[in-house]
């Protein structure tokens, strides 16, 4: 079975990022974190971090307890997806990104040219070279290549950092067996338990399990695809669709007021709302979900008639706002969140029939507010719901979608050129903001 797939996993991007910017951060163990904030969590870390048991989504007390001189330095989601996109540039240079699968993962598909092994370790270690010379040596990269893409991606997390392994059908399944279940694309928690249910609790015995067991692990046709995946066949994975599109944010102390909580409402629904419309989509329900220090979360929906119109979303984002329990009406949230769900393509839209006109004004109104916010930068023009929080809820980005800066920030270049702030050891206070501290 030929090769057929090149996949590239640039290792540590976020804090890779960071350290090829600031060569005072290269070789430190480093977390990047939202906010420079105690109560906050590492969204990635550098390798000599990891080393010493800093995770993803580990407090900054435990990150802190594990690794004592790791340096906390605030995200700059500007200047990662510039860097993504320079290195898109390169791979492309080299060899046709036939996919993006997150901001720091990309697929390329091996043509009849660079299918036999050397040629395709021959464009993988120019790959290599080509990103240490052109973008920064601190950019480094595991590459997997293999039948198919699932193969492909498992074999970049067999040699980290800076790995280069090749899987071919003469490997299987030997080379797997050392890995768990959870590590395979497609068996998460919930999937291992019914696997394990099944008596299949190792990979061995996930290979061997004949397709009519599978099938009915995976409850249809998907169990059989993983078998053919498992042994190099190129059956694509399930298409991911836009199934939801939300924004939430952790309010620093400033903020934790209530009329400062809904005006931060207020701001993720429009930005949520120019997502929806950026994708040619409508919501037919909205969600708002706030989190309480000591009060627990609480969270409703309300159904729509299908809409884009942030004007319509305002009033039902008012209107959950209304419902909250009376004994937290006078509570200040510290994390709230809105979230468009049962979302709609613009095929299968159908105009309201009772007020055309009004909805033709208001797309006519939302489309030059959008206009204005690409050119000038998100924020530029703004429903009144948002005022004096235009600059919170900065840009985030989810492994798995990377935003368009023109839906996000006011000038990306010079995003991407301030340096955040490095944290100094934990102050009283549990908020850092503004302050720069430097080794």
């Amino acid at each position: 079975m030929p090769l057929r797939i090149l996949a590239v996993d640039l290792n540590s991007f976020f804090a890779s990022c960071e350290q090829q910017e600031r060569p005072e951060l290269r070789g430190r163990s480093v977390g990047i974190v939202p906010v420079l904030a105690e109560t906050t969590c590492c969204i990635a870390a550098s390798y000599p971090a990891k080393a010493r048991g800093v995770k993803v989504g580990m407090a900054l007390a435990e990150a802190r307890q594990c690794c004592p001189d790791i340096l906390f330095v605030q995200q700059r989601p500007a200047l990662y997806i510039s860097y993504h996109h320079r290195l898109l540039a390169v791979i492309e240079s080299c060899l046709h990104v036939t996919a993006i699968k997150s901001i720091d993962e990309v697929e390329c598909e091996l043509t009849a040219t660079f299918a036999p092994r050397e040629k395709a370790l021959a464009v993988a270690r120019q790959i290599k070279h080509r990103i240490a010379r052109e973008i920064g040596p601190c950019l480094t990269s595991s590459i997997g290549i293999a039948p198919n893409w699932m193969l492909a991606k498992m074999a970049t997390d067999m040699q980290k950092p800076d790995g280069l392994v090749v899987l071919e059908e003469a490997d299987l399944p030997q080379r797997l067996l050392g890995l768990q279940l959870q590590d395979f694309l497609g068996i998460g928690k919930h999937m291992e338990a019914r696997l394990q249910a099944k008596g299949i609790d190792t990979v061995a015995k996930l290979y061997a399990a004949p397709k009519p067991v599978l099938r009915g692990v995976w409850g249809g046709i998907e169990g059989e695809r993983m078998h053919a995946r498992l042994r190099g066949d190129t059956i694509p994975l399930p298409l991911e669709r836009d199934q939801t599109i939300g924004h939430s944010h952790v309010l620093p102390p400033f903020l934790r007021t209530v009329p400062k909580a809904h005006a931060v409402l207020h701001r993720l629904l429009q930005k949520a709302a120019m997502r929806l419309r950026s994708i040619g989509h409508y919501a037919r329900s909205l969600a708002v979900h706030l989190e309480y220090f000591d009060h627990g979360t609480w969270g409703d929906e309300i159904r729509l008639t299908e809409t884009q119109d942030t004007l319509v979303l305002t009033g039902a984002l008012n209107q959950l706002w209304a419902r909250r329990p009376a004994e937290l009406r006078a509570k200040a949230p510290c994390r709230v969140g809105v979230v468009l769900l049962r979302l709609l393509p613009l095929r299968g839209h159908t105009p309201d029939l009772f007020r055309p006109t009004e909805e033709a004004a208001h797309e006519r109104l939302l489309g030059a507010m959008d206009t204005l916010n690409h050119t000038f930068g998100n924020g530029s023009v703004f429903f009144g719901g948002a005022f004096g929080v235009t600059d919170s809820a900065p840009m985030r980005i989810a492994y798995t979608c990377i935003p368009k800066p023109e839906l996000e920030e006011i000038d990306l270049a010079r995003e991407g050129r301030l340096r955040p702030p490095v944290s100094p050891p934990p102050a009283a206070d549990d908020w850092m903001e503004g302050q720069t501290w430097m080794d």
